[in-house]
């Protein structure tokens, strides 16, 4: 055995943590064990939008699995009312104990002493499929030692069972019960999802998406492509103010501004304040919520509401402006609109046609520089701007959006991305020029994360570089961005414009093109995936599964995952969600309905009615040594076995611990 100066080292320090023969033998056992396990079970979500309980719902069942589990422990031995009191127990603990109690419908000891047992016997069954150690890095802290008794010693043996017993008698008897059916319900909605995908577009529309980002905070194998909504927080978190205006706008068109001052800390009063005053004799009835929850504001509540959105839409029109005119690679000319305004008139020229304008009280603007912000706007954003960067939750967020996030992931041969693969209508890849060089395809998604990544070390550092920042607003509205897809974005003609041949917004060639099997292996050979293994898994685009379209793309190739969980599409689509589940079996695309509210499914044990379709089997079912983990794990059984051969042959010394 030879090994290069390098090398030498390299197992030295490997030697520390493996100091003997027997030490390093024993790993490279468990090791090769692990390889033929199971694979994870890996569930896929995208386009969440805010919307907590429906998603948290989804998680907590996991996709149905968790009901799976209880139907292949107990059969036909207990009734459909108790299953379904057992996954509800599991989904919601905390919630659904306090309505056990305060009902009186059981004797509460003997309910929790079989309660208990289930919990049990569904927890070894979520189990069975990883080592002991993976569980054991899982358990509650409170209670591991005991659910690893419980987990892996059989009740019904002879010299066990009141050894079993006893622990749970006197789980009841010390009043831990509530404590350890919170704790094991969480053990089994952690097991049963392996490794959670988040596709992209975590924020807007909906009420609560630092919730959502807060739970996931707390999984321990998670990942999450960025969505074009979630790079507009991002952008906001680090300054940009053509973010921040987005933001802004898209939560008051959405009556959502709670989201940015109760949620996130934001003092959104300045903008109140200019808004006010400056719309006093404005109505400014083009700019009323889209929401029905805005009915319930008062008048005075709902003008003002109305004013704060108009002001902030006419200052993103001339930030975004501004952003393109200092850009001009952006080719976005087109989106140069408010100098095309004849402000007596009130119309404005658009080619070669003339549309009248719904709204023509324009206060802040100077039609000789229509771009540029007033004094009043200027102070306005410069206090917004400082409120995103010092809002302490927000800046939490932004850290771990980078931590676990990325434009795109190779997984499993499995690409995820959320919005598209800019390409052209002869299904070439877009190019992009960004300076003097130009883009596309992979290198093309991997020179804008590499900007993203630059703007987020720079706010660190707080040396921010405008380029930088302008390149996130890129992200969320450019023509070449692959989070939008879109010729052009048109905030402007939808609100001002009746005319709706104006609001078109032509999607990028890809989305065509996905439908072709051909385009689907192009993509997966760019980004380096077999096309015989890989699928791409993208969001962003809701499925009109009410008219027909169907999800899956290029011969099986492709799956599109978005199937309206925000409430706002689930017109378009007619469903409220899809999660994709990839096991040792193969994948499955599981489509959700609506889920009617948090509290019913906790008092009256209702879950979301979900329908599956196997969209691939394994012939052989698939093992860890088949996965990313399994090639690591590999790898590592390698480098051991040469450690191995390294103290056999006196290379390297063992290091037995001295007594």
């Amino acid at each position: 055995m030879k090994l290069s100066k390098e090398e030498l080292s390299y197992y030295k320090l490997l030697s520390r943590s493996y100091p003997t023969i027997q030490a390093a033998s024993t790993e490279i056992i468990n090791l090769s064990a692990i390889l033929n396990l199971p694979k994870g079970t890996e569930h896929f979500m995208s386009d969440i939008h805010g919307e907590y309980d429906s998603f948290i719902h989804i998680v907590n069942n996991a996709s149905g699995v968790v009901k799976r589990k209880i139907n292949d422990v107990f059969g036909d031995t207990i009734s459909q009312r108790d299953k379904s009191e057992l996954a509800t127990i599991i989904f919601y603990p905390k919630e659904k104990l306090k309505v056990i109690e305060h009902n009186h419908e059981h004797e509460m000891k003997n309910w929790y002493k079989v309660t208990l047992f289930r919990l049990v016997e569904v927890c070894r069954n979520a189990s069975t499929k990883y080592t002991r150690s993976k569980v054991r890095k899982a358990l509650p802290n409170d209670f591991a030692y005991v659910i690893e008794e419980l987990l892996h010693e059989q009740e019904n043996a002879p010299n066990k069972q009141e050894y079993y017993n006893g622990i749970i008698d006197t789980i009841i008897r010390i009043n831990r019960a509530d404590n350890f059916v919170m704790a094991i319900s969480e053990l089994i909605k952690r097991l049963v999802i392996d490794h959670l995908h988040i596709v992209g577009d975590i924020f807007d529309r909906g009420p609560e998406p630092d919730r959502i980002i807060d739970t996931l905070m707390t999984f321990k194998s998670v990942d999450i492509q960025w969505g074009n909504h979630d790079i507009l927080w991002m952008g906001s978190a680090m300054g940009c103010t053509g973010c921040i205006s987005n933001v802004l706008r898209i939560s008051a068109r959405y009556d959502n501004l709670s989201i940015i001052e109760e949620n996130y800390g934001i003092n959104l009063m300045p903008l109140a304040t200019f808004a006010m005053e400056t719309y006093e004799n404005d109505s400014c009835e083009v700019f009323a919520p889209k929401s029905e929850a805005s009915a319930e504001n008062s008048p005075q509540q709902q003008l003002m509401i109305r004013q704060m959105h108009k002001a902030i839409s006419i200052i993103q029109f001339k930030i975004e402006g501004a952003i393109v005119k200092r850009n001009p690679w952006y080719q976005m000319e087109g989106r140069l609109l408010l100098d095309k305004i004849d402000y007596k008139s009130g119309t404005i020229k658009i080619g070669n046609k003339s549309y009248p304008l719904k709204d023509n009280a324009w206060p802040t603007i100077d039609p000789a520089k229509p771009y540029e912000l007033t004094s009043e706007e200027k102070k306005l954003m410069e206090r917004l701007q400082h409120s995103f960067i010092n809002s302490e939750k927000l800046q939490k967020h932004l850290h771990y959006l980078y931590e676990v996030g990325n434009m795109h992931l190779v997984f499993n041969n499995n690409l995820l991305y959320h919005g598209c693969m800019p390409m052209t209508r002869n299904g070439n890849f877009q190019r992009m020029k960004i300076f003097d060089k130009s883009y596309s395809g992979k290198a093309l998604v991997l020179k804008l994360e590499k900007i993203v990544r630059k703007a987020f070390s720079n706010h660190l550092k707080n040396t921010p570089n405008s380029y930088e920042l302008d390149f996130l607003w890129y992200l969320w509205a450019g023509p070449v961005s692959p989070l939008f897809g879109k010729k052009k974005m048109a905030t402007f003609e939808r609100y001002l414009l009746s005319d709706k041949t104006t609001h078109h917004e032509e999607n990028n060639p890809y989305f065509a093109l996905r439908d072709e099997e051909e385009t689907c292996n192009k993509i997966l050979k760019d980004f380096g995936i077999d096309p015989a293994q890989g699928h791409i898994v993208n969001g962003h685009t809701p499925v009109k599964r009410k008219k027909g379209e169907n999800p899956v793309k290029g011969n099986g190739k492709l799956i599109v995952i978005d199937g309206g969980l925000a409430k706002p599409y689930q017109n378009i689509t007619g469903i409220a969600g899809y999660t994709l589940i990839y096991n040792s079996y193969g994948l499955t695309l599981a489509s959700h309905k609506p889920f009617e509210s948090r509290k019913k499914a906790i008092v009256e044990n209702a879950d979301i009615s979900t329908t599956k379709l196997m969209l691939e089997r394994n012939n052989v079912r698939k093992r860890v040594g088949d996965t990313e983990i399994g090639f690591e794990l590999k790898g590592q059984i390698q480098n051991l076995e040469r450690l191995l051969e390294a103290y056999r042959e006196g290379i390297i010394k063992e290091q037995p611990k001295r007594l």
